[in-house]
This record gives structure tokens, sequence and C-alpha cells, in this order.
């Protein structure tokens, strides 16, 4: 029989609550949710903040590899038998996370429709990034690299344009995420900022105009 309306499941509403298999735990800036090596046993899901995934090398240099924000999922990778985490993720600010055991996981993307076309959507949406960003490792200037950065942090091409970018984040992660250095990074936001692409009032706004960055040849 089919569900009555009053019944449909409500994906959100699951992820934001607490009940068998399934957490939802509060993590200070730089805390750690989990870390690399660590086994993999539960998907997470962004309810609130920014969480960073960064992976070390075994001589101990640092990459950031993504950041997650709200209603995004993290971990996917124990849904596909990965035995060990690779890489750390830690609280980028003040953050809640939604902890969903594998099995839980699986059970409810086999039972629940309409959470699985929204976890399909994330996945789909997750691999086009990880396209994007590495076309933009390989093939652009670090310059380049920054502004679509910063568009990406500003939800450009949602609805309504880009939006101020409340979360903090430091020069040093946008080095880590662009594959440069500091001082790189300070002389192009101070570029950008001087040419109007962004400016500071309170909280870093990005403009559209800075998808011009990315046009020039």
């Amino acid at each position: 029989m089919a569900r009555k309306a009053a019944d449909r499941f409500d994906p959100k509403a699951f992820l934001a609550t607490v009940s068998r298999g399934r957490t939802v735990n509060e993590h200070r800036k730089n805390g750690v949710i989990f870390r690399q090596a660590m086994p993999s046993d539960a998907v997470f899901y962004v309810l609130r903040g920014r969480v960073k995934l960064v992976v070390t090398s075994k001589q101990g240099k640092e990459a950031v590899v993504g950041i997650m924000g709200p209603g995004e999922f993290f971990g996917e990778g124990s849904l596909i038998g990965q035995p060990l985490r690779l890489a750390t993720a830690k609280a980028l600010v003040d953050c809640e996370v939604t902890r969903v055991d594998k099995n839980e996981m699986l059970r409810v993307l086999h039972d629940e429709p309409a959470f699985g076309e929204l976890f399909m959507k994330h996945l789909l949406t997750r691999n086009s990034r990880v396209e994007e960003d590495l076309v933009d490792q390989l093939f652009n200037s670090s310059e380049k690299r920054l502004a679509r950065t910063l568009l990406l942090l500003a939800n450009f091409g949602k609805d309504g344009g880009p939006q101020p970018i409340i979360t903090r984040i430091s020069q040093e992660t946008l080095a880590e995420i662009i594959g440069t250095t500091r001082p790189r990074v300070s002389h192009f936001m101070n570029k950008f900022r001087k040419l109007g692409f962004i400016s500071y009032n309170g909280h870093l706004q990005v403009h559209s105009s800075l998808l011009s960055v990315l046009l020039q040849e």
C-alpha cells in the first residue's frame, strides 16, 4: 500500500534527528570528527558549519582535499568496503554533524527512495566537482584556482548568486586547498579586493565579477 502523504519519508528530518544507528554531535573549531586510517564504519552529514578533509603524507605534509558545508555528506567510502579512512575530517568552524552507521545508511538507501534520490544527487555533484578540481589543478594558475575556490565557498551558481562567506577561512587553509603558499594567496586576495571582485564587511563578500578571472585566457 502506498504511503499516505502525512507519512512520507523526509530525508532531512531523518538526518537531523537522533534514533537507531544515528547520532547528532557538535564539534568545536579544529575538533577531529574522524582521523585518517581509522576504521571506516559510518557516513556523516553536515547540519551546520563547515568541515575540512585533510590528507597527511608519510612525510607529515598535509593537504586539504575538500570542504563540506551544510547539506553535504562525507565519509561515503564506508559504503563501498573502504576499510580505513583516507583522510582526517576536522571542524573548520564550530559545527553540527550527523553520524549514520553504515548498516543504517544501507538500510535507508534500500528502503527509502526519497533518501536515495538525495544521496545520489550529492554523489553526482561531488563527482562533478572532483573532475573540475582535477582540471583546475592541471591547467589553471593559482590565481584562477583561488577565484574558483572563493566562488564555490560563496555558493556561486545557486539561487540568488554568490552568498557572503560567513565562515572564517584562513589564508593558510586557502593555500592548502589550491596548492600554493600563503603569501601568494595574500597577494591575490589584495588584488581581488582592489579590483572590486571581493569586499570585507565583517565577513568576506564575493561578487559575481570574480568570474571574470576564470574567463581570462
